[in-house]
């Protein structure tokens, strides 16, 4: 059974200024298994974060259906578990504080909402900062609390909104690794919505790539790396030549717009 699977979605909405109708996807369908590791990529503006929001459940399809393991759920906030660009962790709160909001959210107690986190922080290599707040920590170990805050709600699929993309280089390849790390222990089904080519051929199973606006198929491209995965497999050649050919889809999609 399928861990996500839209069907024949469509969404559009108005520009507030121009008063104009903005149709981004049209009839859009696509699935994802379970344990996959998918990558949604595409030029600025292309709908990409549209889709994240309407997983999510903080929009809704205008038509068509959005399934979980063969549900319908009109009512999508909870049941995903997601991860946006800014980590948007509550300054106020310490990180086990940040890490325990989504079970305080689906009315665990707190004290049983530390124990059940607290295994989970020295595999997140954050053992010994839970104490500590946000603005203690480097860009890098705020996006692990942001994580660890998703995988604790409990939820089989995590959608993430180019988590990485505010990190230097060095920074956001060594989350990368960690993260491929974290997917393997926590069993976890991704779905990764990048503007890096290099990022998703890296991290995935599939990628799939947005055309123009309105968006009405994507295109499908498989990852021809084995796993276990590690930074030296960047240089491969065949993934160099796909790299190069993806980039020069992107360019021309940027020069049509």
């Amino acid at each position: 059974m399928n861990s996500l699977l839209l069907e024949n979605v469509s969404f559009s909405y108005q520009q507030r200024k121009s008063q104009q109708t903005v149709h981004v996807l049209n009839g859009l369908s696509f699935s994802i298994q379970p344990g996959e590791f998918v990558s949604i990529i595409g030029p600025s503006g292309s709908g990409k974060s549209t889709l994240f929001r309407l997983i999510t459940g903080l929009e809704q399809p205008a038509k068509g259906r959005i399934l979980f393991k063969g549900k319908e759920i009109r009512n999508r906030l909870g049941h995903v578990g997601y991860m946006p660009q800014q980590d948007l962790l509550m300054p106020w709160r310490t990180v086990m504080e940040n890490a325990i909001l989504p079970l305080q959210l689906q009315g665990m107690k707190k004290e049983k909402a530390e124990e059940q986190v607290r295994g989970l922080l020295e595999e997140f290599g954050l053992k010994g900062y839970e104490d500590r707040y946000p603005h203690n920590l480097s860009g890098g170990m705020r996006q692990r609390v942001s994580f660890l805050r998703a995988v604790s709600s409990g939820n089989d699929l995590l959608v993430l909104d180019e988590p990485f993309s505010a990190l230097d280089a060095i920074t956001r390849l060594s989350m990368q690794e960690w993260l491929l790390d974290q997917w393997r222990k926590q069993r976890k089904t991704i779905l990764f919505i990048t503007h890096d080519v290099e990022e998703a051929l890296f991290l995935s199973d599939r990628i799939l790539m947005f055309s123009q606006m309105p968006v009405s198929s994507l295109r499908e491209i498989t990852v021809p790396l084995p796993r276990p995965r590690k930074f030296e497999d960047l240089s491969d050649s065949q993934l160099q030549r796909m790299k190069a050919e993806l980039i020069s889809v992107l360019r021309k999609m940027v020069t049509l717009t």
